[in-house]
């Protein structure tokens, strides 16, 4: 699915002037090299220690892309041990203007059914242990503080030409949505799910947060498409993760 999008971005990139490098954070399931035409590794240390895994640079449909697996290639880190910095900084490193990721959510709404994308535009922070910003003095290349804005975190040109792109494919897609991210590796408890439905959350996942944070203050513009594989513990007796699988 990944690649459909990439296929039919390549015009829409060029012809907005969006694209020079494109990195590609793959989630759980959607972090496979295969994508990529003429593919080299490339093992990365940086300042706050050693991406999940090596990037992987290649050419989908004449663009340049760096693939990173989020969870490591065998999907052995979990959530609260990403290293989301040094993940950041090894994709700007590499000269990544723009970052296309993916995550697999649980819906937390009754119309955003089990193989739904969403094209997320909002999140709320239910993190407890993370790394939320570069600029926490253990870094001397990045001296003093850093109040970035957050009331957009998520680039609003490229969540534009994804939605076109999906439109184009015939893609079920919600144009917009809120993600809640939370500690993990739990999932949520019934009253947990139901208190984040009334917080105004759409859709719930352990990844977005700090990602999307670090992003903005790396300069990197970022857009997530959210894949729903199953309804959140608010909703009982539903489909479990496995028995969505078929979508992906």
């Amino acid at each position: 699915m990944l690649l459909r999008f990439v296929d039919v971005w390549e015009l829409k990139l060029y012809i907005s002037g969006l694209g020079k490098t494109i990195g590609i954070i793959g989630g759980t399931g959607l972090d496979d090299p295969e994508i990529l035409e003429g593919r080299t590794e490339k093992h990365i240390d940086t300042p706050y220690g050693k991406p999940s895994d090596a990037l992987i640079s290649g050419k989908i449909k004449n663009i340049d892309c760096v693939l990173l697996s989020r969870h490591g290639r065998h999907h052995s880190i979990m959530p609260t041990n990403i290293n989301f910095r040094a993940n950041m900084w090894a994709l700007k490193e590499e000269g990544c203007t723009h970052l296309l990721v993916t995550t697999a959510c649980g819906s937390l709404r009754e119309d955003i059914q089990p193989g739904d994308l969403v094209i997320i535009d909002q999140f709320i922070d239910w993190t407890t242990k993370r790394h939320l910003t570069f600029y926490d003095g253990t870094n001397s290349c990045l001296p003093g503080v850093c109040h970035v804005s957050m009331a957009e975190p998520f680039c609003a040109k490229t969540r534009e030409v994804l939605l076109d792109v999906a439109k184009k494919l015939g893609i079920k897609c919600h144009s917009k949505g809120t993600v809640i991210t939370v500690e993990g590796p739990r999932f949520s408890s019934r009253a947990e799910s139901l208190m984040f439905r009334s917080c105004g959350a759409d859709v719930i996942n352990m990844t977005t947060v700090p990602e999307v944070i670090l992003a903005k203050e790396a300069g990197i513009c970022y857009a997530s498409i959210a894949m729903a594989t199953d309804y959140d513990c608010w909703k009982e007796h539903e489909e479990t993760v496995m028995c969505v699988c078929e979508f992906f």
